[in-house]
């Protein structure tokens, strides 16, 4: 059972991820990631991420989340491509390489980033193992990693 906190992380990543233009879309996204929210329930969890609106690029409005959880956002994807060097997989592994001595910052990034795709990561001094779910592949995690930074390339 999913608790409120993992309900709240979802939201503020999927309105980080996505551009949300009303509560209905939200909600579908959410019952898309496995959450069951009510949309009263919803509103309240808006409120407490001090979720506002805000101008699109392509008309009308959007959700966003306050400066400060942007910035973290903004921090960690910093963090991940500041070592960031390749990555390989071979099934459900994914070996990254990163700068000499960026292996740990980079995975506590992708740790705290909590893509979907990944079930978590070991560190050492410029390599990282990244294990992704059950039934998630390589290009889907490219895809979680390009949503977050649109000019990225793997």
């Amino acid at each position: 059972m999913k608790t409120r906190d993992d309900r709240l992380k979802a939201i503020s990543k999927t309105i980080v991820s996505h551009a949300v233009a009303s509560q209905e879309e939200l909600l579908r996204l959410l019952t898309e990631q496995g959450h069951e929210v009510t949309q009263a329930t919803l509103s309240r969890d808006l409120k407490v991420l001090r979720v506002g609106k805000v101008s699109s690029p392509h008309g009308g409005y959007i959700y966003s989340l306050p400066e400060e959880s942007n910035r973290n956002l903004e921090e960690l994807v910093r963090d991940f491509q500041r070592g960031y060097l390749s990555m390989e997989s071979s099934q459900n592994l994914v070996v990254l390489k990163t700068l000499p001595g960026h292996a740990q910052s980079v995975a506590w990034a992708l740790d705290n980033l909590e893509l979907p795709a990944v079930l978590g990561t070991v560190a050492g001094d410029d390599t990282i193992l990244l294990i992704l779910r059950t039934g998630n592949t390589f290009d889907a995690l490219q895809q979680n990693l390009a949503k977050l930074m649109p000019d990225w390339e793997a």
